[in-house]
């Protein structure tokens, strides 16, 4: 079967507001203008991250792409809830800045989000449902991408064309 990103996209949508066709058409740009599996998702930004480890220091890395722009110097915070998970994490840096993307009016932001060891477990697909990114009065709520369908996505890319 093959799995297109507009059948992700409508199904992550919030009740909030329909994507418009050019909303999806945005998105699906942005996604395929990038080699790494989507994380969350939000009508016209998407977000790639990682739980890592340097020095001893854990961090939640976000790079988000899309028409989220900030420029700031009181840092982000980011909420992330899920099945019996709810963490609020500080941005690492205070001073944060959009820088303009290679796709026409789209911005990638660069964010790392301080992480306890204890936390690490739970930085999973599986129990996260959605990210909520505050910053300079803004808040951005992103849908994660369950894992079976970051799979089932690959799977139908591997297999090339029908």
């Amino acid at each position: 079967m093959k799995f297109s990103l507009s059948k992700l996209k409508k199904a992550f949508e919030t009740s909030q507001s329909k994507a418009s066709p050019q909303e999806q058409n945005f998105t699906n740009e942005l996604i395929k203008s990038i080699e790494q599996k989507p994380f969350a998702i939000s009508n016209d930004n998407v977000c790639y991250a990682s739980a890592n480890e340097l020095a001893g220091y854990y961090y939640l890395q976000t790079v988000i792409v899309g028409k989220f722009r900030i420029k700031t110097f009181e840092g982000a915070q980011l909420k992330v809830m899920g099945t019996d998970v709810e963490l609020n994490l500080e941005s690492d840096m205070r001073e944060l800045e959009s820088e303009l993307y290679n796709i026409p009016k789209s911005y990638m932001t660069r964010m790392d989000f301080i992480l306890n060891e204890n936390d690490l477990p739970k930085i999973d697909r599986s129990k996260i449902h959605k990210l909520i990114l505050t910053a300079k009065k803004q808040n951005l709520e992103l849908s994660v991408i369950p894992s079976e369908e970051v799979e089932e996505e690959s799977k139908s890319n591997s297999e090339g064309p029908n």
